[in-house]
């Protein structure tokens, strides 16, 4: 007989560290855990990790065989800096892994006779606006709006929010009637701050790179310009999200896809917060071409008002409280001998 779990792939990234910490207090069945590497021991007593792909089929089929997932978090991704020197890689890994998971929950949809919830967590690299004077003009920008990602993982980002879209609306279903195979809901993520991992390349991360510096002392140049402007969110607001959505009733989504955001603040901005905190902190700007083309693709910020109408998504950190209560002494805390 399958034991019920919930499955987490990417599990030992940023977002998986914490939402594994929220889903071990309320969730009563095993948490599957699944990532190329291993977790960590203080959350490895929490789960049951298989260390593997998501692209090794024989993991996959051995994982049907043995559960019965009520919700799949798909958190493994190849982040937006390094899958533009790998995309090859990254096409496989964000659209052949995720692909091959939407297999796997319509399959476990059709035994358990109810869909299996399918948490995506998306990007605002799904966004790419053509200039700096369109994004100026345009400083909150909709779900279906600018939808022309110019990198591989926006691209990546964006095609598989279709395909959650097609398992959760069109596969398999001959009529309006006929049942949904996979409950699929994603959002959109702005830049992601986390006290207590260290960032692991994406590209929003020079906010968080400039802080971890500062906290241990070295110098930081910022790959972007000073006026650079996109919005962010503390990493607890993020898991909110994430189980916001996943509890919200389906009657009451009129999306697959939804935008949350929290606070826009431009490098500079992000830089003068850091030096409230350590006064003393180096940094600079140099900013990186490539790098710098992607942010300037993204919007300031994002139109959050549907998952606010329809799920009551609200983000518990202000750009002060971030800092303040969450970054700052968590940050510093890490670095203390």
């Amino acid at each position: 007989m399958r034991k019920k779990a919930i499955l987490i792939t990417g599990a030992a990234g940023e977002i998986g560290d914490a939402l594994i910490h929220r889903l071990a207090d309320s969730y009563s069945d095993e948490i599957l855990t699944l990532d190329l590497q291993p977790m960590n021991a203080e959350v490895s007593r929490k789960v049951t990790h298989m260390q593997g792909s998501i692209l090794d089929k024989s993991l996959v089929d051995r994982l049907v065989s043995e559960y019965e997932f009520d919700a799949i978090y798909h958190l493994a991704a190849l982040l937006s800096t390094r899958a533009e020197f790998t995309p090859d890689a990254a096409h496989q890994v964000n659209v052949g892994g995720t692909m091959q998971l939407l297999e796997l929950a319509a399959q476990q949809s059709q035994w358990r006779g109810e869909p299996v919830k399918f948490i995506f967590p998306s990007s605002i690299a799904a966004y790419g606006l053509p200039d700096l004077d369109t994004k100026h003009a345009h400083p909150q920008v909709r779900e279906w709006e600018w939808n022309d990602p110019t990198t591989m993982y926006g691209c990546n980002k964006l095609y598989c929010e279709l395909l959650g879209g097609y398992y959760s609306k069109n596969y398999k279903q001959l009529s309006a009637e006929d049942p949904i195979m996979v409950d699929f809901r994603a959002v959109r993520f702005p830049g992601l701050i986390s006290a207590f991992t260290v960032p692991s390349g994406g590209t929003s991360d020079y906010g968080p790179e400039m802080l971890h510096a500062a906290a241990q002392g070295v110098p930081y140049a910022a790959f972007v310009r000073e006026d650079t402007t996109i919005p962010f969110m503390a990493m607890p607001d993020a898991v909110d999200a994430l189980l916001d959505m996943a509890a919200a009733p389906r009657e009451n989504l009129s999306r697959v896809v939804y935008n949350v955001t929290c606070f826009a603040i431009s490098a500079a901005e992000f830089r003068d917060q850091v030096l409230k905190a350590f006064p003393e902190a180096e940094i600079t700007f140099k900013p990186d071409v490539k790098r710098q083309g992607i942010v300037d693709s993204w919007p300031m910020d994002t139109d959050d008002s549907l998952a606010r109408k329809d799920w009551s998504w609200e983000p518990k950190y202000s750009l002060e409280r971030c800092f303040v209560e969450y970054l700052v002494p968590n940050i510093k805390n890490r670095y203390t001998d």
